[in-house]
Formats: C-alpha cells, sequence, structure tokens
C-alpha cells in the first residue's frame, strides 16, 4: 500500500529527529515528487547515477545521506545540479536526505552500523553533537585493527600509527564515519588507543606521531554506506513500502 509523501516525511523525522542537530544544508525533503509513495530507492549520495538508477527501478522516492544543497552553494541552478533536478522533476521522483541526523542515530545510523559491521558495539559518545562512538575493543595492534576493518569493509584502509605505538594492543577504539578527521583529538580525550574515520588529512598524520593514537582512514563512501539502507528498509517495513538499497561504487 502507498503512503503519502507527508507521512513518509514524519515517519523518518520522527526516527532522526533533524531539530536535535545544527547542519550543514537542509534535511528531509529537498524535492518534492509525486503524493504517493510505495517504492523508495536508498544510496548513499544523490548522485546523478543514483537519481538514473532509481528511475530504471521505478522508484518513488529517493532516500540518502547526502543531499543535492548545502550550506555555502550560490544558489544558481546550472550544470551538474541542474542535470540531477532535472531528472527528479521529470521523474516526479521524492528526494529525502538526512546528514547528521543519519550519522547519530543510535541504531540504525552510519556509526551503529558502521559498529555492526566491525562487531564494535558502542558504550559511549563524544565529539561535537555527541556523532562520535567508542568502544571496548581487543586487538592485538593497530595493523591487526586495520586488517578488520579493510576486510570488513573489502577494501583497503590508511593506517598511520607511531612506531612506539606499533606492537601496543588496541583496547578502545573510536569511530565517527565519513569526513569526521577533526574528531580525532576528541576521540583521544575519550580514551581512544585507535580512531576510525572515512578520510585524513594533511595535520592528522603530524598529530597520530605526536599524540601516540592510531588513525585508519577506511573511505568516506565505504563508512557511510549502511545507515541509509538500515532507516530505509526500516522505514519502508514499517509502512509496508518496498525498498532497494542501490550502491554506486566510489573509490573515496
Amino acid at each position: 500500500m502507498p503512503i503519502s509523501r507527508p507521512r513518509l516525511l514524519q515517519a523518518f523525522d520522527s526516527l532522526l529527529q533533524p531539530e536535535r542537530f545544527k547542519d550543514y544544508g537542509p534535511n528531509g525533503l529537498q524535492v518534492e515528487g509525486r503524493a504517493e509513495i510505495a517504492r523508495i530507492v536508498s544510496g548513499v549520495s544523490a548522485s546523478r547515477a543514483l537519481i538514473e538508477a532509481a528511475i530504471a527501478a521505478q522508484a518513488d522516492a529517493i532516500f540518502v545521506h547526502h543531499g543535492l544543497f548545502w550550506r555555502g552553494q550560490d544558489g544558481r541552478v546550472t550544470g551538474w545540479l541542474k542535470q540531477r533536478l532535472q531528472l527528479l522533476l521529470a521523474h516526479d521522483i521524492n528526494l529525502f536526505a538526512y546528514h547528521l541526523p543519519l550519522d547519530a542515530h543510535a541504531e540504525w545510523g552510519n556509526n551503529a552500523q558502521l559498529g555492526r559491521v566491525l562487531g564494535l558495539t558502542a558504550d559511549a559518545r563524544f565529539g561535537e553533537q555527541d556523532l562520535g562512538f567508542a568502544a571496548s575493543a581487543t586487538f592485538a595492534s593497530g595493523q591487526a585493527l586495520a586488517d578488520h576493518v579493510a576486510q570488513a569493509l573489502g577494501r583497503a584502509v590508511t593506517l598511520v600509527q607511531p612506531d612506539a605505538a606499533a606492537q601496543r594492543p588496541i583496547r578502545r577504539v573510536a569511530w565517527c564515519t565519513g569526513g569526521a578527521q577533526g574528531y580525532f583529538e576528541s576521540a583521544i580525550a575519550a580514551g581512544a588507543d585507535a580512531f576510525i574515520t572515512g578520510e585524513i588529512s594533511e595535520p592528522q598524520a603530524h598529530l597520530v606521531r605526536e599524540l601516540g593514537v592510531v588513525f585508519i582512514a577506511a573511505g568516506h563512501h565505504a563508512t557511510e554506506r549502511y545507515g541509509a539502507p538500515a532507516v530505509a528498509a526500516q522505514v519502508a517495513a514499517q509502512w509496508g513500502l518496498d525498498h532497494r538499497f542501490i550502491e554506486i561504487d566510489n573509490p573515496a
């Protein structure tokens, strides 16, 4: 049975509570499509490839982590933005996007789901807006943890660790998906022996050597590919909707 657009928006908002977050762009319904929704496609980012795949799947709505609109855009609908919007509007497809609320959800969010994939059960939160997760762990070394992450995510990771910590066991792991390299010092303050995120910036390599804590960059897309399908599947099951996750490969 289809659901109305406002009711689906309410279902997503009730679960993710976007009003709690100060974010970099609008959360919720970003592009209005048809009034009744029976089929949802989820994905990480609202790329043209995902939109085209959703059209092929005859989706009524797309649910993503990375939407189309961000703080700092100049507002002109040209180029890639025009092309993506044109496809959505021509096919009357709704676009729902949730950024930080999707990272933060304690059960279905990106960080919770990454913890599930890695076999880590969070027992604490840290960092701005409590986006970071932390858990007790047992790994023989930073390399052992990096190997575990690489195997779980099916991709190579970047491991940076101080020489003095190369053989030190990892007893506490902190993580925050995507581009959360700036949470490194907050992770250390939370007692982490190792920090996992998606990306690494130049300053973090120096901080690793100076602060003695392992840093693993496992890919922005790779660490954030689990939350959107988990949330969309949960809401779809609740309302009897069809749901399909479509993976668009991204090396970042």
